[in-house]
């Protein structure tokens, strides 16, 4: 297959911070070819933040992608088996989100495309932020990184100084992630 013909699911969580940074690699995937479906979790879609009011942010992931934006489990629930998808991308990846995925709670829009998509083998990519990856949520992205068809989005501490435990995805490596995923591999380091 082509890969301008293949489909990323692009799914998005609360790190509202860095919604703006998520977007612009959203379009630069999407101005490259690539087929987007959009899944926002509902905490992503409907909260108003200091980083922006949900409506807007749910207008520009739906311009981008050119579809409409699923936001329950019910519309994500169908991803995987209707193979809807060639490859699942997560970004960003709340702690909250990652320890969900770590111990198979399926309760977001999000965490069922994402369950969709592993029981039929396909290729999820992970691109964390959170305040907690080197504390509470270590122990996820542990967990995390030895599941079959699960890989992560290099990341680095984003402020070592003042939030010491804090780690985010280097963004602009989504697109090589997913598409060295595609292979079954990981793409390194992890750790930048």
């Amino acid at each position: 297959m082509n890969l301008n013909e293949m489909t990323f699911g692009f799914a998005m969580c609360g790190s509202y911070c860095t919604f703006g940074t998520v977007l612009e690699e959203m379009k630069k995937i999407a101005d490259k070819g690539y087929h987007l479906l959009p899944i926002m979790s509902e905490n992503a879609s409907s909260t108003d933040t200091r980083f922006g009011n949900a409506k807007d942010f749910v207008q520009q992931v739906s311009g981008i992608c050119g579809r409409e934006v699923i936001t329950s489990i019910v519309g994500a629930e169908p991803i995987g088996p209707k193979k809807l998808v060639d490859l699942m991308i997560v970004a960003p990846c709340t702690g909250n989100t990652l320890a969900k995925l770590a111990n198979g709670i399926t309760d977001t829009a999000v965490t069922m495309a994402v369950k969709s998509c592993l029981r039929i083998g396909i290729p999820v990519v992970l691109a964390p932020a959170t305040n907690d990856a080197l504390a509470a949520s270590a122990q996820n992205l542990g967990r995390l990184m030895n599941r079959k068809h699960i890989y992560f989005v290099p990341m680095h501490q984003d402020n070592p100084g003042q939030k010491p435990n804090s780690a985010v995805a280097e963004f602009s490596l989504i697109l090589p992630t997913a598409l060295v995923a595609l292979k079954g591999e990981q793409i390194q380091p992890i750790w930048q």
